[in-house]
C-alpha cells in the first residue's frame, strides 16, 4: 500500500497556491492598515486645523462682542434725555412748556 506524504508531487501545486493567497492576504492587510493609519492622521490634522480656526473666530467674536458693548454705552450715552434737553436747550434755544401752553386735541 503507497502511503502519500506531505511533500508529494501532487499537493505541492495546492501548498504553493496557499502560500500565495496567504501572502496576497497580509500584503492586503498591511495596505489596508497603512490607509487606516493615513486617514487616522488626515483627520487629526483636518481637527487641528478647524480647532485652530475655531480659536481664531472665538477671539474675533470676543473683540466684536466687546466693540457691541461700547457702542450701546455711547449709543445710550447720546441719546440720553437729559442730554437731549440740554444741547436742544443750549443749542435751539428750545424749552419744556409750562402747563398752561400745553393743548390736548380730541380726534
Amino acid at each position: 500500500m503507497a502511503s502519500t506524504s506531505p511533500d508529494t508531487p501532487r499537493t505541492q501545486p495546492r501548498r504553493r497556491w496557499r502560500l500565495q493567497w496567504r501572502l496576497w492576504l497580509v500584503g492586503l492587510l498591511i495596505v489596508l492598515i497603512l490607509g487606516s493609519a493615513l486617514a487616522v492622521i488626515a483627520s487629526a490634522h483636518r481637527t487641528r486645523v478647524q480647532y485652530a480656526r475655531l480659536q481664531r473666530l472665538e477671539a474675533q467674536q470676543d473683540k466684536l462682542q466687546t466693540a457691541w458693548g461700547r457702542l450701546l454705552l455711547e449709543e445710550s450715552t447720546w441719546s440720553a434725555p437729559s442730554r437731549i434737553e440740554r444741547l436742544a436747550a443750549e443749542r435751539l434755544d428750545m424749552q419744556v412748556p409750562d402747563i398752561s401752553q400745553v393743548k390736548v386735541i380730541q380726534p
